[in-house]
């Protein structure tokens, strides 16, 4: 699977621990940035995620920040984009059975690295379960800005 990343400062150091892991598991893997620990942006950086995955860049991402809270919603701002914070396997696992997500935000300063690897691996192997949740996810996509 083709899967994005990308994190401000705050997340450097957990998005590069994602990165390699998810290399090491066959994955191929699109860094979007940042590349070191120097104060920058996360708007900047949950915008190009979120264009990437949008615009088929790549199958899904994984975006990372202090929180995990501001780089998803600077994601979510991207047209087709179901952005997600998860803090662990569980709430990975079922943003993706009910809703669809195709982004998973973390914050580096909430979860622990094998918190973190564990649930990036539920977010990337989980399939969307469809049915009923399908019409609500549809729903979602049908939100247009006010």
């Amino acid at each position: 699977m083709r899967i994005a990343v990308a994190s401000d400062h705050a997340g450097f150091s957990l998005k590069t621990e994602i990165a390699a892991h998810l290399d090491e598991a066959g994955h191929e893997v699109v860094d979007l940035g940042t590349d070191s620990t120097e104060s920058v942006d996360y708007p900047d950086f949950g915008e190009a995620i979120g264009r990437a995955v949008a615009n088929g860049d790549a199958e899904r991402g994984v975006a990372v920040c202090g929180s995990g809270i501001g780089i998803c919603m600077a994601a979510n701002k991207v047209g087709g984009v179901r952005a997600a914070t998860v803090h662990d396997v569980t709430s990975a696992r079922l943003t993706r059975l009910h809703n669809d997500a195709n982004i998973a935000c973390l914050g580096e300063r909430f979860t622990g690295v094998q918190t973190a690897l564990d649930a990036v691996d539920a977010f990337v192997s989980t399939e969307f379960e469809g049915g009923r949740h399908a019409r609500r996810v549809g729903k979602i996509g049908d939100i247009t800005p006010s």
